[in-house]
């Protein structure tokens, strides 16, 4: 397959750039760094594209078998101002609303649209379990992720099939949250955020990239999709684990009202947390390669 990648140069979006690559496929990557354009590479192009302007990048689209839309700015890491704020909604459906636009002007239409989305869409719910069946939340993470959705399901109106998959907190070596939250461990300094007591809904990278192509290789799959491992743990537990495989206490928590003060509204995320399911994954036979915490903490810090 020919398939368009928008987010290809990023944590997750280079891991799947690689593995599609070894599958085969050939990679055609949106990016914003015009010095990457048309850069020599195994089953790979690169060509430069601005969501906000029209440009040569949307012929791109047209005959494509396919196109994975993972752009958008950061979640984490800045403190949510408003104008931050404004920034994370217009990073993601200005991308999507532009992959869309490009996909109405296409002579061929691509065979599906897979969109990233994220947990975050069902807001707190405390210990409920939550499928793709739940309704996004009403706080201003589950409202953009509801806005970043729906932009993507017009692709629909064309013929084209629309999966969202909802990521959870992604683990692997050099990148996601395991690496801000490694250094403390390592000094022995580490332990959980606030009470403990939200929960994690984590995925291993392996993972969360082998449901990316099951997305793209099974033609029924289509809606939301939850991008997590099946068992979520609080953040206690995350810490404990963490802890024990570093052989590092994990007795020190971070404060809530410390991290309300240093990330504003920002700190709810990661106070609050949703015990997400893969439902529909497991509705289609999905193995999980590492289903628990444990396990995939272990193979990630053998390397």
């Amino acid at each position: 397959m020919r398939i368009v990648l928008t987010g290809g140069t990023g944590f997750i979006g280079s891991a799947l750039r690689e593995s599609l690559i070894e599958k085969g496929h050939e990679v055609v990557i949106l990016t914003r760094r015009a010095s990457r354009e048309n850069q020599p590479g195994i089953r790979t192009r690169y060509r430069y594209w601005n969501p906000a302007e029209e440009g040569a990048w949307q012929k791109e689209v047209d005959g494509v078998d396919g196109v994975i839309n993972l752009a958008g700015e950061p979640l984490v890491g800045k403190r949510w101002t408003r104008a931050q704020k404004q920034m994370l909604l217009e990073s993601r459906t200005g991308s999507t609303q532009a992959i869309v636009r490009a996909i109405r002007n296409a002579k061929k239409k691509p065979l599906f649209l897979i969109n990233a989305s994220a947990v975050g869409y069902y807001g707190a719910h405390g210990d409920e379990k939550l499928t793709e069946e739940n309704p996004h939340g009403k706080d201003f993470l589950g409202q953009l992720c509801q806005a970043w959705e729906a932009h993507a399901l017009r692709a629909q109106d064309f013929g084209v099939r629309v999966v969202l998959i909802r990521i959870g907190i992604v683990l692997e070596k050099g990148g996601g949250a395991l690496a801000k939250m490694r250094p403390p461990f390592n000094l022995g300094l580490g332990g959980p955020l606030g009470t403990g007591e939200q929960w994690m809904s984590w995925i291993h990278l392996a993972d969360l990239i082998r449901l990316f192509h099951l997305a793209v290789e099974k033609k029924e799959i289509q809606g939301p999709v939850n991008g997590t491992a099946p068992n979520p743990v609080t953040m206690l537990e995350f810490a404990k684990t963490l802890g024990k495989v570093l052989h590092r206490p994990a007795v020190f928590p971070v404060p809530a009202f410390l991290l309300k003060i240093l990330l504003g509204e920002m700190a709810d995320v990661l106070l609050t947390g949703q015990r997400v399911i893969p439902k529909k994954a497991f509705s289609q036979g999905f193995t999980f390669q590492f289903p628990t915490l444990r396990e995939a903490f272990l193979e990630i810090l053998k390397k």
